[in-house]
């Protein structure tokens, strides 16, 4: 059974904010986009990211002023992922950083981002003795 990419089941179309904006911008981008998170771009290289999570957490909880800027509440260092790295490193990589989001970068551009649904959903997809196939992978590999 020939491992899934990353690339396969990346969204290409990743909403991105530039450096110099503010949390409210990045707010409404991801309202208008209904999405949980954008990247922060710094001279078009991907440099950090901003969740729902880190709005709450960083900004509201804090007291900070939505005009307080993203590169002063985003995650950084980005842990991003190469496209053409296979869904269980995806995985493993999510386990091991806690995190439900991670952008993918070839050549120092964005071309991507992944989340835990878009892993769910793939393990979710085939039939039933395709679903055993996947599940047998993930327990042998957990063993070793």
């Amino acid at each position: 059974m020939e491992s899934p990419l990353v690339s396969d089941i990346m969204k290409k179309n990743v909403i991105s904010i530039d450096s110099s904006m503010t949390i409210q911008d990045a707010a409404k981008m991801m309202d208008d986009a209904s999405i949980g998170a954008v990247v922060i771009l710094d001279k078009g290289i991907a440099v950090g990211i901003i969740t729902e999570r880190d709005i709450v957490r960083r900004v509201v909880s804090k007291g900070k002023p939505t005009s307080t800027n993203v590169m002063d509440v985003m995650s950084s260092p980005l842990i991003v992922i190469n496209p053409d790295d296979s869904v269980w490193e995806l995985a493993q990589l999510m386990k091991m950083r806690k995190i439900h989001r991670v952008p993918a970068v070839k050549d120092n551009q964005l071309v991507g981002i992944v989340t835990t649904s878009d892993v769910v959903r793939l393990c979710s997809v085939g039939s039933d003795s395709e679903m055993a196939k996947i599940t047998e992978q993930i327990l042998l590999r957990s063993r070793s």
